[in-house]
């Protein structure tokens, strides 16, 4: 056998002990054996480095150090999961699914790991790239940190596509976090207070080795890509299983939605016994036909939810409520607490939302109240405890004027906040809309930081998002901690945000109610600026996702002085306010709509929207009256029903679609 071949056969017989000690928990050889086994490859390699593979085994034990981890754009957006507390919100969700797909469902129930979440990218069946969730839309790109976790496979067993896009959670164990933290005391250090932070901070540190170290496990539950040999959840899971990612053996296939509430109530009660942290189940559809006929909100699956098990509780003392004031003027009551440990955190401050809640725990200062982690995320109070109270305690009234700027704060009817009118003269509300202007989803000036808009803000430089593009590198360096590099770096990503779309300035702008995927649909509605500010209230209604709550919205921000004044100044400074034109195969679908139902054969979704697009027409989003073309797959549910019912909506078969293309 040559050098190569020995390489090979013993990087092959270590992934496969690998594979059964992490994955299936089957180990066929002691820890020193593999050890020994490893030692050798290692010093083969080392001795003859032309036939290594970057995705040897060797691999495992780290070693690169990583300065930057850069950006990196997801092909698959990370969504989020809607979140349900209660049994009768998660029927209701069932009854929804079913009402709106109109046929049988099946549904997969899965445990909510608490760690996190990765996107992996293979080619070719070997590992290419580890990203962060990031935002969802981007993330950190951390190969070399995740290619030390052993339950990741660095090549798939038999893969059967190209390019596969695996979906998983990071997490630590209970066993190797009690080992990390003997380890810090041992040592002196302050130990880590609860295994998903652990995690998570691991994946961003800067030598792999280090990482190695921390013993992190992932755990795999969704893949993406093209031409994949599955066509649901359960059959994913198994062939995941088999390509050598590590799938727990506690999903189930549920018929029936008292499997569903049957799964929740064992795991309930069974998940302080597993080795690792659970927060929830995670309820999805499970054919992918059926999930891409119920589709997506802005931020969530409308096929999937996460039922949460019920947050933590602490008791503590209510010592204080202050105010904060956000950038569209919205004040936020703050509780002020006795510090008190929750759920591995130590909670010192909690929301109160806003006057309704306030007014509903009849809270009183001095008070023990009950604290929970909300979504385990934000701590909230849910109750007071009234046998605490002090004598002659003073109830909470909810402030009168803005905290900032001592304006008499307004309340919208039908809204549960208060706002501080005061939005051009209350500095929380102007250093909060510079802010939202350059953070990432909008104009991505990077080099501007919170603290460098609240010197600029401070000394008068900027009062207004558009004084932003009047700055110069002298402005800059008299302010504190201002370097010549650091001034010249602020200037250059100004001047690149000019280069930003339109859809991005106008979420930039911070008009209230209008996000991302609002703005996005505006902006191909409407193209250009000009066109937008002169919408109608019901043209701005009739785009996908617009209501009465948001054209007015809009309409009130163009019909001030000092908004347009300010859009001009932006425009001549040359920011982008018009879309780029897409060129299109044809205009011969212009001014019609499609909709697509049903399990499709001869082309994805994203193609069918593409093909759509490319020939002037727009995609709805639900069958209405202004809908021209429902193009039917096999099992098409209640969409087409209600397009019959309509009988104003052509209805197409896939083939009869590609010939009107045609």
């Amino acid at each position: 056998m040559s050098i190569e071949q020995k390489i090979k056969a013993l990087s092959q017989e270590l992934d496969e002990h690998n594979y059964k000690y992490y994955v299936l928990d089957q180990p066929e050889i002691s820890d020193f054996e593999f050890d020994m086994k490893l030692k050798a490859l290692q010093e083969l390699e080392n001795e003859y480095p032309k036939f290594a593979d970057p995705h040897s085994p060797t691999q495992r034990v780290g070693g690169v150090i990583t300065k930057n981890f850069p950006t990196v754009v997801h092909q698959y957006r990370m969504y989020s999961l809607n979140n349900v507390y209660e049994i009768a919100e998660l029927q209701e969700w069932l009854e929804r699914v079913k009402k709106d797909l109109g046929e049988t469902v099946e549904f997969v129930c899965e445990l909510k790991f608490d760690g996190a979440s990765i996107s992996l990218t293979y080619e070719n069946a070997t590992l290419a790239q580890a990203v962060t969730r990031g935002d969802g839309y981007q993330g950190d790109e951390i190969t070399a940190n995740v290619k030390t976790i052993k339950s990741i496979p660095l090549k798939l067993k038999d893969a059967e596509a190209n390019e596969i896009f695996a979906r998983g959670e990071i997490i630590l164990t209970h066993e190797a976090f009690h080992k990390i933290n003997q380890e810090r005391e041992e040592l002196g250090l302050e130990t880590f207070m609860n295994p998903r932070n652990t995690a998570s901070g691991s994946l961003k540190l800067q030598d792999s080795a280090e990482v190695a170290k921390r013993e992190l496990s992932a755990f795999i539950y969704g893949i993406y890509g093209k031409n994949l040999p599955f066509d649901n959840q359960w059959a994913m899971l198994q062939t995941a299983r088999k390509w050598g990612f590590k799938i727990p053996n506690s999903a189930k296939l549920c018929l029936a939605e008292q499997e569903i509430f049957n799964f929740i109530a064992f795991w309930d009660k069974q998940r302080h016994d597993l080795n690792y942290e659970i927060d929830g189940v995670v309820i999805k559809v499970n054919q992918f036909f059926q999930q891409n006929e119920l589709g997506y909100t802005a931020k969530s699956p409308r096929w999937a939810i996460a039922y949460k098990f019920k947050a933590e509780q602490a008791k503590t003392r209510l010592n204080e409520v202050s105010y904060q004031v956000g950038r569209t003027g919205a004040v936020t009551p703050v509780a002020n607490l006795e510090p008190v440990l929750l759920a591995g955190t130590t909670v010192k401050r909690a929301s109160l939302h806003n006057a309704d809640i306030i007014k509903n725990l009849k809270i009183c200062l001095g008070d023990m109240v009950y604290v929970e982690k909300g979504g385990e995320i934000i701590p909230k109070i849910v109750g007071v405890s009234l046998e605490d109270r002090p004598a002659n305690a003073q109830a909470v009234e909810f402030t009168k004027t803005c905290p900032a700027c001592a304006t008499p704060l307004v309340r919208t009817e039908g809204e549960a906040v208060h706002y501080c009118p005061n939005e051009d003269g209350c500095p929380p509300q102007i250093k909060g809309k510079i802010e939202h202007f350059v953070s990432r989803k909008a104009m991505d000036m990077e080099s501007i930081g919170s603290e460098t808009i609240a010197q600029l803000y401070e000394v008068g430089l900027v009062q207004k998002i558009s004084d932003l593009y009047h700055l110069q590198v002298e402005d800059l360096l008299p302010l504190e901690r201002m370097a010549q590099k650091s001034a010249e770096n602020i200037i250059n990503a100004i001047e690149k945000s000019k280069k930003i779309p339109f859809e991005k300035v106008l979420y930039g702008l911070g008009i209230r109610f209008v996000g991302e995927t609002v703005a996005k649909k505006l902006v191909e509605a409407f193209p250009n600026l000009k066109l937008l500010q002169n919408a109608k209230p019901e043209e701005l209604e009739e785009v996908d996702t617009v209501g009465t709550r948001i054209s007015k919205s809009v309409v009130d921000y163009f019909s001030q002085k000092k908004h347009m004044e300010m859009l001009e100044d932006l425009m001549n400074q040359g920011l982008q306010f018009e879309a780029a034109e897409k060129e299109l195969t044809s205009n011969k679908f212009e001014n019609q709509t499609f909709l697509f139902t049903g399990k499709l054969a001869e082309f994805t979704r994203d193609e069918a929207k593409q093909l759509v697009e490319e020939n002037g027409g727009k995609i709805a989003s639900s069958v209405t009256k202004n809908l021209n073309f429902l193009i039917v797959g096999e099992k098409a549910g209640s969409k087409l029903k209600k397009a019959q019912d309509l009988g104003s909506v052509q209805i197409l078969t896939e083939l009869e679609f590609l010939e009107l293309l045609k």
